[in-house]
């Protein structure tokens, strides 16, 4: 997964403080170097021979083996007499589990959204799924006197909304169609795409550059760029948003907002342990 990844090169950097700390004691020295070991791991589901492991945490042999060896009496690493080879334990993948149960996104999101709101200038805001619908729950709000509000709580439809259209794309086009069926795709605004072929069309569009857009769908004078905040399974968790009146997201700010949305976006997925699927991953 690549929030691992990320992790075991935030560790890879604490491998220098350690060293160049002389002061460090024994015992927090013993457990980063057991982290590492465990990220090393965690990074090659196939698993690693010894000399493996160690040559990538730079290692002793024989520390390695001594580390790993507490580990798997925990239960935390385990050994394949077959392959001659080191793996990541079950008590590893419940600890992990424990966090996927209790990570809340709306407060993990937040330092992001903000950070979000001050590069981009305007209005972002956090939305999940639910069932043909998109419901808003969080939101920072731009300083600007003009500016989009559709509060927490808030709900818009699926096909005429930048993060209900972001989604979309991730699903296969059998979604749409039945979509159409059952609810159909009524027009909220001129604008809103209400033919199910047209909305296959944009889906594609937004597969190819990674975020969604709202071109005053969903109200008019109002514009939305969007992207995905993927789980652990690679699939959609929720979606983010900039939207902000049409005199500022102009045709030229787009293609900038919306690379900036994607980064974040996938910023958030890797925070809540999520995983950024290979074809989106910048």
């Amino acid at each position: 997964m690549s929030n691992v990844i990320q992790v075991g090169s935030a560790l890879g950097g604490n491998v220098r403080n350690v060293r160049e700390n002389p002061r460090a004691s024994g015992q927090v020295q013993s457990l980063s170097r057991a982290l590492w070991l465990m990220n090393a791991l965690a990074e090659c589901p196939m698993g690693l021979s010894l000399s493996e492991v160690a040559h990538r945490v730079q290692l002793p042999t024989s520390t390695a083996h001594r580390l790993l060896t507490t580990l798997q009496n925990e239960r935390y690493v385990r050994f394949d007499s077959e392959r001659s080879a080191w793996l990541i334990g079950v008590q590893a993948f419940q600890v992990g589990s424990t966090f996927v149960r209790s990570r809340d996104v709306v407060t993990m999101a937040r330092p992001y959204m903000r950070r979000l709101m001050e590069e981009s200038g305007e209005t972002v805001n956090l939305a999940m799924f639910d069932h043909t619908e998109v419901i808003y729950v969080a939101q920072v709000e731009c300083h600007k006197m003009m500016r989009a509000i559709a509060g927490p709580g808030g709900r818009a439809r699926m096909h005429c909304s930048g993060v209900g259209k972001a989604m979309l794309a991730c699903a296969a086009d059998e979604l749409v169609d039945e979509l159409a069926t059952r609810h159909g795709l009524p027009r909220e605004t001129p604008k809103t795409i209400s033919d199910a072929d047209a909305l296959k069309a944009d889906l594609a569009k937004i597969r190819q550059r990674g975020f969604a857009i709202d071109d005053e769908e969903n109200a008019i004078g109002l514009r939305c760029v969007a992207s995905i905040i993927f789980d652990e399974h690679a699939e959609p968790l929720g979606g983010l948003s900039v939207s902000g009146p049409t005199a500022r997201m102009t045709d030229a700010r787009i293609p900038a907002l919306g690379t900036l949305v994607r980064k974040i976006a996938q910023e958030i997925t890797r925070e809540v342990g999520g995983t950024v699927p290979v074809e989106l991953a910048t």
